[in-house]
């Protein structure tokens, strides 16, 4: 299980601040970068993370029509990051035409497909999809893996249940953790290191937990302690 942290502060300043705190970890750390972040500080952004040692996750999560999210993902790959996202709910059309359009990349970044936002209460989500979470999100994975992606972000409860239906390794990234308990805030299916781990979870996204503390350097290697 890999930690990867979510560079959400405010400003470029402050994240870079982090990941600076945080370099002598950089070969056992992802960092995550979002629309905010992206948006504001641009690819080159990327490009000062990259330079300090870190696999970079671009959470843009792609949605569109599928020549456009193929576009995006060329791009996306020039980049060079590691890894990148986009919706399961595209279609599988999409997903096709995003995975086959980086396969002349040399280095060919992780795609994953979003599932279910870990926002959604169950009532939210039937409301907006007409499906239970459990249901709509092993058919988002099954779509996904015979679409050829690597692996789907989901939250840990639906993990395991996709290790076992699909493949063990098809990649789980789920964000929504907190490591020890703390507030769940905008997060609703969130859970906790132990239940990570028990449901094989390959990537576990922590962000406030982290970049909040008084000392993100301390949670960070209480975190990396716990999950070898």
């Amino acid at each position: 299980m890999k930690l990867c942290i979510a560079l959400d502060n405010p400003s470029k300043k402050e994240n870079l601040k982090l990941a600076k705190e945080l370099k002598e970890y950089s070969n056992q750390l992802w960092l995550k970068v979002g629309l905010r972040s992206f948006i504001r500080d641009s690819k080159d952004f990327i490009f000062e993370l990259k330079k300090l040692g870190y696999n970079i996750f671009l959470d843009l999560k792609l949605y569109d029509i599928p020549n456009t999210m193929a576009d995006a993902a060329e791009e996306i790959a020039k980049l060079e990051v590691e890894m990148f996202n986009i919706h399961a709910s595209a279609g599988k059309k999409a997903m096709k035409e995003v995975r086959d359009r980086i396969e002349k990349f040399q280095k060919k970044p992780l795609v994953l497909a979003v599932t279910a936002l870990t926002s959604f209460s169950e009532e939210e989500f039937k409301e907006i999809y007409n499906n239970s979470i459990e249901n709509a999100v092993q058919k988002f994975a099954m779509l996904a893996y015979k679409s050829g992606l690597d692996g789907i972000v989901c939250s840990v409860w639906e993990s395991l249940k996709i290790k076992k239906t699909i493949s063990k390794d098809f990649i789980t990234l789920t964000p929504g953790i907190r490591p020890f308990g703390e507030d769940a805030n905008d997060q609703k299916r969130v859970a906790n290191l132990k239940a990570a781990k028990e449901n094989l979870v390959d990537f576990i996204v922590v962000g406030r937990p982290i970049y909040k503390a008084k000392n993100p350097k301390e949670v960070v290697e209480k975190i990396l302690k716990e999950i070898k």
